[in-house]
């Protein structure tokens, strides 16, 4: 996790060059301010993946003279038919243009958002693909 680790911290430190020509050249509060949250938001990532990868085991990722066959195995559980990531960005659609066009479309969006995510959640709890 070191790699990603500096690669984030990286990135901090190219957006706070950035934003330090971009105040002196623009003076424009908002999108210095904008500059300064991404190097607030890629430091802090970096710093967490680099913390926590001290207390993880190396990975095959991490070590040069790793073979490709330690990285086999399994990585997790992958839903291969799922409609409601599908539903979720659709209500999460109705939500963003209800900021756009009024409240009441925002409140129906959420709604279904929270409907749709609670779906997303428990597709495998009920039904036929149950555990």
């Amino acid at each position: 996790m070191k790699v990603e680790g500096w690669l984030f911290l990286g990135c901090g430190i190219f957006f706070g060059g950035s934003d330090v020509v971009y105040w002196y050249l623009s003076k424009d509060p908002t999108g210095t301010t904008a500059l300064a949250l991404a190097v607030a938001l890629a430091v802090l990532i970096g710093f967490y993946v680099l913390f926590t990868g001290r207390r993880l085991p190396t990975r095959p990722e991490d070590n040069p003279q790793a073979d490709i066959a330690e990285g086999t195995g399994e990585i997790g559980f992958f839903s291969p038919h799922s409609w409601w990531p599908l539903f979720v960005a659709a209500a999460g659609a109705v939500a963003a243009a209800g900021l756009a066009i009024g409240w009441w479309l925002f409140l129906i969006g959420m709604l279904f958002t929270v409907f749709a995510s609670i779906g997303f959640v428990f597709e495998y709890y009920r039904g036929h693909f149950a555990h």
